[in-house]
């Protein structure tokens, strides 16, 4: 292959999981593990994978959920691998975005070349694509976690710049405090909803020109936050 494409396997059964990565990376790919759904999303975000391996009984969020969350913010080819044989459990999860199916147990060949066919027909993902305001004023680099600010980079904390993440992922939809703890940092995340209040204000002093009268990050009253300075769609 020209490049090395990465996968992200997401198992909870640590021989699974360590027989799949040796056999894929036999075959020329990068893999990144996780063993449960918050940290297969938190891996999701960080390395942008070209594929997803997902497991669907999984401890905290489900294979499900991190499916939908997936789909939701990006195209990235997911092979659903699952003990979960009925024919309802299978067409449920292509309808909801998963580009194969595949039953427990496989072999390791079957599994390897259901990879390669899913990927021969899947563009590589540009890690390196950047999140850009319309404006071009401000920028983040996912796979680095930088901020800029017209060029200049600008310091974010972790959790700030993921927050900043989540929101400019989909600047037409409207986050509750709740979704995003749940998005960003994941169901067991341990936070006060009122903490995101604090890290919005924090954001705010750092990447808009009038803190009090926000273009990028705007309140919904009542509800929560939305991203601004994006094209409505």
């Amino acid at each position: 292959m020209d490049e090395k494409r990465t996968i992200l396997l997401v198992e909870d059964e640590e021989g699974i999981i360590n027989v799949e990565k040796a056999y894929l990376e036999k075959a020329g790919y990068a893999v990144e593990k996780a063993m449960d759904g918050e940290e297969a999303l938190r891996l999701f975000r960080k390395v942008a994978p070209d594929l997803v391996v997902l497991d669907l009984m999984l401890p905290g969020l489900s294979g499900e959920e991190v499916l939908a969350h997936i789909k939701a913010e990006k195209d990235t080819p997911v092979i659903i691998v699952s003990a979960k044989s009925e024919e309802d459990d299978r067409v449920e999860n292509l309808r909801n975005g998963a580009d194969d199916y595949m039953v427990k147990p496989f072999s390791a060949r079957e599994f390897v070349e259901r990879v390669k066919a899913v990927l021969r027909r899947t563009p590589p993902q540009n890690t390196s694509d950047a999140i850009e305001t319309t404006d071009g004023r401000v920028r983040l680099e996912p796979q680095s976690m930088r901020a800029f600010i017209e060029g200049e980079e600008i310091h974010l904390t972790k959790n700030e710049f993921l927050i900043v993440q989540t929101l400019f992922s989909h600047p037409n939809k409207i986050y509750t405090r709740d979704e995003i703890i749940e998005v960003t940092f994941g169901m067991d995340y341990e936070a006060f909803d009122r903490a995101i209040d604090t890290h919005i204000k924090n954001i705010r002093q750092k990447i808009e020109e009038d803190p009090k009268n926000p273009k990028y990050i705007k309140t919904v009253y009542g509800v929560g936050y939305r991203a601004g300075g994006f094209d409505e769609i």
